[in-house]
């Protein structure tokens, strides 16, 4: 076993390039991070920051090159097991790596359950974090219901439960409002001040953040543009902000056309307001996202919202362009009130959706022409106004490339020249510069200035950023769904006698929050690093390689031994996992009385028994034989009579509306060539649509007809004709010979692998959609832990519904069990439990619900019905479908299902079916575990 060796940093990597096809996230990374501080990775989205981090925590593979954390070698699996119990990571995202419908105390409690703790430690544990973060009086509520800054605090609770050695964080505090924000980096400071030896690896989009770390990282396009303290970078670029130290560091050829963005001043509107929202509200079910909020914007202003994730400000936005009807109050455009149906007031609104909202397959060019177009411009128009769009907005080099490929920037100015094609009046742009670089912030907004200015658009814009929000000439600060106050940003500053607008925010915040302000609360928190740390950090990392006498180190804490199996961290899953299942009402009556309500249908619905059939007679004869003949068919259960038929013709049409499955043509003459000994010819026309029904109809036909022939000879001769030989027949099973007692034993089989499979294929690929799926790359849980962890409610729930089914079968189709129940039981273990395996197979391979969805319906259905023999013996099927059947699950339950209900078999006559059953099983697992990656590639 390799142990890693202690280093003098955290961190290292040497040559370290990813790609995802053909982006190349991270170029040839060479750097060293030191250790016992708080290091800062600073840069736009798309820079590889992420990537980096990930690799640091052991999340994602390392396709060139070497990273080492804590000394242990990342590529390494070995030394991977041993090392990342000692790392926290906390992905990006607002509550990534939480689960929604788990409670504070749950989702800590099982961050604990998976680093092995006991009860009594995670209890301790669970008590002093809840406390620190003054999360103790919301321990029991959901984590879905919590505010952005909560759930962040929570987040940190859970990566920190196991006291790591090396914390990770992953831009942690965006869209986060300013007071959350604060609050979270005191609660990093406290716990870093109590434990003093722990390093902390950041990424944020934060340039203000960032100037309170001990080191920084300066990242774009993959490569690292510098290193060192705030302090050290500052002076090599003589700038005298970090972000404008960020810009000066970036390639010569990317800043050759910035300049310092001045904003002109708004001339004066005298007409009537462009937006004017009163009491504006809105409610989802008993959850108000908007309350109240009232507000006036003028023509050609530039009003800016300012507000946390979830506050509320998409939801006014959309209810101000009548994508989403108020619940109260109303709100006016120009002076109409809003209505989605006025297609006149709405060509005058531009709207820019806060995600990237444009057609990926397109390119910029066919984006640009099909808005246009949607827009319904003049055709001579559109060409003159896309060719001032493009070169107004710099898109030339990019007019064939398709969307989904641009960069973070350029897909920005594409958004927002789809939003003006039509020249509105209003642009309403939701946090239309998240992720983008600062270069290309300040051009967006040189964009802005002159669609205000220039042309008299009203722009009423989202954002974070507190320097963007300056540039407004209002806004408004909004919390909770509320608008704590409006105006211009110098004013709001005043009034609260603070220092910086985010200051001003963040007094209106602990207003709002009833949080009394901290004293000299109208100076920030003290985020600025310690001199000895900046000097620690800036040493460390200016020392030779050679040079180790006097550098720090970071001894690695003792761990428990890594173990390959631990029943604790597969209950934790299993434990999680029927949590959430008992708190999703729709995946848990899907569970429980899903196969129920379809073996309703299906036991009702699908029958092999050939009855009640329509016929009709063309008797041309009208005899007493003719009539005999008829009444003869008419008396079986098998045939209803019809109305007669008139003709030949009539024959044919009746029979292409279905309405009759057999039509008998009896012959004039009939009767009496039957008196003469003659051998009259009886016409028959059978509807063979359906071969196998046709084929039935044909017997029946012909036993009748051989039994109103062998009466008429007995009454004519007083003898019964004889044969050679007899024919007895009995059925040995199911002596009535009824499909519901063959069906409904066989649709049992078909709803357990169908429904089970289905859950718990989509319970894995939900964790990959949500990102959760994040706690397996990084936590000791192993893979066998956490497939055979979530399959475990599933199989439970299966169970239960095995057992609905039998309740169902005895009781409601009136189908009795006459053999061992415990047989079946048993059956159905096995059964289940391979049926939740082809599940977690699928989901291996499958990255999204609805791939997973229909991908396991098809590979359990088809394979049930046709190759299981639920219709057709599987021992005559011939070629591939013979040997898809003997492979398959289903046909060997469906054995002991059958067996037991009509043929009374017990374990002893079903051994080789639940040994069969019991193969499958060992078999899924170790495909599931060879295909489920415990890294991100």
């Amino acid at each position: 076993m390799n142990t890693p060796a202690p280093t003098s940093s955290v961190a290292s990597l040497r040559g370290v390039t990813q790609r995802y096809g053909k982006v190349l996230a991270l170029d040839q990374i060479t750097l060293d991070l030191p250790a016992g501080c708080m290091v800062g990775l600073i840069g736009p989205d798309g820079v590889g920051k992420s990537t980096l981090l990930a690799q640091l925590a052991g999340a994602r593979e390392i396709q060139t090159g070497q990273v080492q954390a804590l000394g242990a070698d990342m590529a390494d699996r070995t030394q991977r097991n041993l090392t990342q119990p000692r790392i926290a990571y906390m992905p990006q995202g607002l509550g990534k790596n939480l689960y929604a419908t788990l409670s504070v105390f749950e989702n800590v409690d099982f961050f604990g359950r998976l680093f092995g703790q006991n009860a009594a430690e995670r209890a301790t544990r669970i008590t002093e974090l809840l406390a620190s973060t003054g999360l103790t009086p919301f321990r029991d509520r959901p984590a879905a219901k919590l505010s952005g800054g909560m759930k962040q605090k929570l987040g940190l609770c859970c990566a920190l439960i196991h006291d790591p050695d090396l914390l990770i964080l992953d831009e942690p505090t965006t869209g986060v409002d300013p007071l959350s924000r604060r609050q979270f980096w005191e609660l990093i400071d406290n716990i870093r001040a109590r434990r003093p030896g722990m390093s902390v690896v950041v990424a944020t989009a934060y340039m203000e953040e960032a100037a309170g770390f001990d080191w920084l990282v300066a990242m774009d396009a993959g490569r690292v543009l510098g290193t060192g303290t705030t302090a050290e970078l500052l002076a090599k670029t003589g700038q005298t902000t970090l972000e404008e130290a960020f810009i000066a560091l970036l390639p010569a050829e990317q800043r050759k056309a910035h300049h310092t963005l001045v904003m002109p001043p708004r001339q004066a509107s005298s007409g009537p307001p462009a937006i004017e929202a009163s009491h504006l509200t809105q409610r989802f079910g008993d959850f108000t996202a908007v309350s109240d909020v009232s507000f006036r914007i003028e023509a050609g202003e530039i009003f800016g919202f300012l507000g946390s994730n979830g506050c509320g400000k998409t939801t006014t936005m959309k209810m101000l362009t009548g994508l989403l009807p108020p619940t109260e109050g109303q709100a006016t455009l120009f002076g109409k009130l809003v209505d989605a149906r006025d297609l006149a007031t709405r060509k005058q609104v531009g709207y820019m959706s806060q995600a990237f909202s444009l057609y990926g397959e397109l390119t910029v060019r066919q984006n640009l022409d099909l808005h246009a177009h949607l827009f319904h411009l003049p055709p001579e128009t559109i060409g003159p106004r896309l060719d001032a769009l493009v070169k107004r907005f710099s898109l030339e080099a990019y007019l064939d490339e398709p969307a989904a490929g641009l960069p973070l920037g350029i897909r920005q100015r594409l958004s927002l020249a789809v939003a003006v094609v039509h020249a509105p009046k209003l642009l309403i742009l939701d946090e239309p510069t998240s992720g983008v670089d600062p270069i290309a912030r300040d051009q967006f907004w040189e964009l802005l200035a002159e669609l205000s200015r220039g042309q008299g658009v009203t722009i009423f814009i989202s954002t974070h950023f507190m320097n963007e929000a300056e540039r407004c000439d209002r806004i408004s600060l909004m919390h909770a769904g509320r608008v704590l106050a409006s105006d211009t940003p110098e004013a709001l500053r005043q009034t609260r006698g603070a220092a910086t607008l985010e200051d001003a925010f963040i007094s209106y915040l602990e207003e709002a929050s009833g949080i009394a302000p901290a004293a000299g609360a109208s100076q920030p928190p003290n985020l600025e690093p310690t001199i000895e740390a900046q000097k620690a950090a800036s040493a460390l990392m200016n020392q030779g390689e050679g040079d180790t006498k006097n550098r720090a180190t970071v001894t690695p804490r003792v761990n428990p031994p890594h173990t390959a199996f631990s029943l604790r961290r597969l209950l934790a899953y299993a434990y999680r996992e029927f949590l959430e299942l008992r708190r999703d009402p729709i995946r848990l009556t899907f569970a429980l009385l899903g196969s129920v309500l379809l073996m309703f249908v299906l036991g009702y619905g699908i029958s092999l028994d050939v009855e009640g059939l329509r016929f009709a007679v063309l008797d041309r004869d009208q005899s007493p034989e003719s009539r005999a003949y008829v009444q003869n068919i008419a008396g079986s259960r098998y045939f209803i009579e019809q109305p007669a038929l008139t003709s030949a013709d009539d024959i044919d049409q009746r029979m292409r509306r279905d309405e009759l499955s057999l039509a008998v043509e009896l012959p004039a003459g009939f009767g009496r060539d039957l008196r003469l000994g003659r051998h009259p010819e009886v016409g028959v026309w059978i509807d063979g649509a359906m071969p196998f029904r046709g084929e039935t109809i044909r017997g029946y036909v012909q036993g009748l007809h051989y039994q109103y022939v062998s009466e008429l000879i007995s009454e004519a001769t007083g003898t019964v004709p004889t044969q050679a030989a007899a024919l007895e027949v009995r059925y040995r099973y199911n002596q009535d010979f009824k499909s519901i007692f063959a069906m409904v034993p066989a649709v049992i089989p078909l709803l357990l692998i169908f429904i089970p499979a289905i859950l718990m294929a989509l319970g894995v690929v939900r964790e990959k959609e949500l990102g959760s799926i994040t706690n397996l790359y990084v936590t000791p849980v192993t893979r066998l832990e956490f497939l055979v962890g979530k399959q475990l409610p599933y199989i439970a729930m299966s169970m239960v519904s095995f057992f609905l089914l039998l309740l169902q079968a005895v009781v409601v189709f009136g189908v009795p069990v006459k053999g061992s129940v415990l047989a079946l039981t048993l059956g159905a273990l096995l059964y289940v439990t391979a049926t939740t395996g082809i599940g977690l197979l699928i989901s291996t391979f499958t990255k999204t619900q609805i791939a997973a969805l229909f991908g396991t319906a098809l590979l359990t259905m088809l394979p049930t019905v046709q190759f299981a023999g639920l219709t057709t013996p599987v021992s005559s099927l011939e070629g591939l479908g013979y040997w898809i059947g003997q492979f398959f699950p289903a046909t060997y339950f469906l054995v002991i299902c059958r067996g037991v209900f009509t043929k009374a078999l017990a374990f002893g006559d079903l051994m080789g079916q639940f040994a069969a059953l019991a193969a499958f099983i060992p078999v899924l697992t170790l495909l599931s575990l060879v295909l489920l990656r415990k890294q991100e590639k």
